[in-house]
């Protein structure tokens, strides 16, 4: 397999056997970013000296026979991560003008340790207000299986890079679904873990009560390489829970068996095109899972997903809203102006739907292991597609990709997006949910279904790409 396809897994390897160098890992990185990103504009900053430097610090260490589970693994971080020596955009004009930061984020700092290499920062959606990846100022990332398409976002850059086979690994984060919409859109693997489960200390927020970060992969043993890295508390952040690296990469040879596994039903089962349905069906076939369940108030949930997103936003950036409203994207300010209208009262009443919520998810935990949901309602739309038809109704693309997505992160769930291929086109992404802090499972569900063929992430042929 040429160098671009390998998984993180397989180049951590040949590394540490000094089977090739993590010097030359990073180098064909940078190469096909050189060679192909002008077609899919994933990055907004490429560190080719910074990875120069990182990969001969790795190729010592190696000498020196360390083992590293991520040794010369070149990864990609969406431009909200605080990345030294660079302004974090956070995906918009008014942030490229910060000072340089002083530091690298904590998620950063721990791949690094472990042995990977950072190559750049991703394009996204401004602020990560945003489901589709079309950034009115970098401009839009593009879908690397057809560049008409699009990625998804906010972490759009992200499941781009990872698409293109520019690196086997990326961070994204997931407010409201931005890890699981790039997955499905551009067929990755992708975690969004447990609400507070990796630090998130030194990266731009958006909403602090519903922000996750976590990886996009091309495979599930790729994410918990990443993740188990990643894991463990940290002071910097308050929300980051004090448990100890919880170890899941040696846990995925335990298969599915025994798992009581049902298919989310009822708000689930509406709204999407029929590749989202037959999505999930294929994964439910192959988990042999005959049983239903309902999370009976996900629109409530959804519902008020959208009011703690709107106000908390608006909150966040007020004084830039005040001060420089010109410099938004127009759909974003727009949103964040409505946001800080909202009423006190209707966000401490969209609490409590979330407390509520989180009792119905916890009840229906005591009867299963795992629920499968669609990841989105449709495959990719079009970049600049305004509308798309669901169940019969014109609605809006950019408020209507996260309709699967936004209950499951408004619960900070543990959450894995697995790809499936409809016989024809682009992907579709299928939820595969897991109770708090049980990542080690629904990542089991998601390296099954990969060994048996039925999820997969297929390389992109990008145009004149050999």
């Amino acid at each position: 397999m040429s160098m671009e396809w390998k998984s993180a897994a397989a180049l951590a390897e040949g590394v540490n056997k000094k089977e090739l160098s993590a010097a030359d890992a990073v180098s064909a990185a940078l190469q096909r970013i050189g060679a192909f990103d002008e077609k899919t504009n994933a990055f907004t900053d490429v560190l080719a000296a910074r990875a120069h430097e990182k990969a001969a610090t790795i190729d010592k260490r190696i000498a020196r026979s360390e083992h590293l589970p991520l040794a010369g693994v070149p990864f990609a971080v969406k431009n909200l991560f605080d990345v030294k020596g660079i302004p974090t955009r956070a995906g918009s004009k008014i942030n490229r003008e910060r000072k340089p930061a002083l530091h690298d984020s904590v998620l950063i700092e721990r791949l690094e340790e472990k042995g990977a290499v950072l190559v750049g920062a991703a394009n996204m959606g401004e602020y990560a207000y945003d489901f589709t990846g079309e950034n009115v100022h970098d401009g839009a990332a593009r879908n690397p299986h057809n560049p008409e398409y699009m990625t998804g976002g906010s972490s759009s850059g992200s499941g781009g890079a990872v698409a293109a086979g520019y690196v086997p690994l990326a961070l994204g984060s997931d407010t409201n679904g931005s890890i699981r919409v790039p997955a499905s859109f551009c067929g990755l693997f992708g975690l969004k873990p447990t609400y507070g489960r990796l630090s998130r200390a030194r990266s731009f927020p958006f909403v602090a009560s519903l922000d996750h970060l976590g990886p996009l992969a091309r495979s599930a043993m790729d994410l918990a390489l990443s993740y188990d890295a990643m894991q463990g508390p940290d002071h910097e952040d308050p929300i980051c829970a004090q448990r100890e690296v919880e170890p899941v990469t040696t846990e995925l040879v335990k298969g599915v068996k025994g798992l009581r596994i049902a298919r989310l039903e009822g708000y689930f089962a509406k709204m999407g095109v029929p590749e989202a349905y037959d999505a999930v069906d294929k994964v439910a076939k192959a988990l042999d899972a005959h049983e239903s369940a309902e999370l009976e108030d996900a629109a409530v949930a959804r519902a008020s997903a959208y009011l703690i997103t709107a106000s908390e936003g608006a909150a966040l950036h007020l004084d830039r809203l005040r001060e420089r409203a010109q410099d938004f994207d127009p759909d974003v300010r727009d949103r964040l102006i409505a946001g800080a209208m909202i009423p006190a009262a209707w966000t401490v009443q969209a609490q409590k739907v979330r407390r509520h919520f989180q009792e119905q998810a916890r009840r229906l935990f005591e009867r299963f292991d795992i629920l499968l949901a669609p990841a989105t309602p449709t495959r990719a739309p079009k970049i600049g597609q305004k509308t798309f038809r669901l169940d019969g109704q014109e609605m809006l693309v950019r408020p209507n990709i996260g309709i699967y997505t936004q209950p499951i992160s408004f619960i900070g769930l543990p959450v894995v997006a697995v790809p499936v291929w409809p016989d024809d086109g682009l992907p579709i992404g299928v939820q595969v949910i897991a109770p708090p802090w049980r990542e080690d499972i629904a990542l089991r569900v998601a390296h099954q279904l990969e060994r048996d063929g039925v999820c997969a992430s297929r390389p992109a042929k990008l145009p004149g790409a050999t």
